[in-house]
């Protein structure tokens, strides 16, 4: 089970292992200076002032359909709790947007990006809680996470996993119309599961 930091904190581990993979790999690090965000992609400066950027955008929940095995579970390590609410059942749906004012620089750093989750398809508890320990202290997830146990909530959280989702071209298309902004090149990956328990049982 998770409480409620469990989504920012898939979040917050995509863009670490982003951020902390382009240190390391000689292929993007030949692109120059670059910046991951997770922000709505209509609030990245495109155009005249883009730069070499990588963007984690979450744009999508959804239940879990594996609702009778979450029930089961809850009621293993809650027999107490018959009746009780069952947790959420989440599934988080990502768009990874490279962004860039030169040449390839937009393919160079998607292509990264797609082949580390390809090499990484799982969210271990340990590469969770790494990447919430690292989280910028500046940040509100930081402020978040000092009211909880991160190792905790790494142990909570569990194990996620990623899956690519290819869309067509009148998919992306809508779903680039509902974004209001630039289409830039892009890849659409679902993190499975994410449980969000109850207070009351916490």
């Amino acid at each position: 089970m998770s409480n409620a930091l469990a989504i920012a904190a898939v979040t917050a581990v995509l863009k670490d292992l982003i951020e902390n993979g382009l240190v390391t790999d000689a292929i993007a690090t030949s692109v120059g200076d670059v910046v991951v965000t997770a922000l709505p992609p209509d609030r990245i400066s495109v155009e005249t002032d883009e730069r070499a950027q990588i963007n984690v955008y979450l744009y999508l929940i959804t239940p879990n359909r594996n609702v009778d095995w979450v029930s089961q579970e809850l009621r293993q390590r809650h027999p107490q709790s018959t009746g009780a609410n069952p947790p959420l059942s989440l599934d988080l749906h990502y768009l990874i947007t490279a962004y860039g004012a030169k040449d390839f620089q937009a393919e160079i750093l998607l292509g990264y990006a797609m082949q580390l989750l390809h090499e990484i398809p799982v969210l271990t508890s340990d590469i969770i809680y790494t990447a919430l320990k690292n989280t910028n202290t500046n940040s509100i997830l930081s402020q978040a996470l000092a009211t909880v146990s991160i190792s905790e909530l790494a142990e909570q959280i569990g194990q996620i996993k990623i899956y690519p989702e290819f869309f067509n071209m009148e998919e992306t298309s809508k779903l680039w119309s509902t974004l209001q902004t630039h289409y830039r090149p892009s890849a659409a990956y679902q993190a499975s599961m994410v449980l969000i328990d109850s207070r009351k049982l916490q």
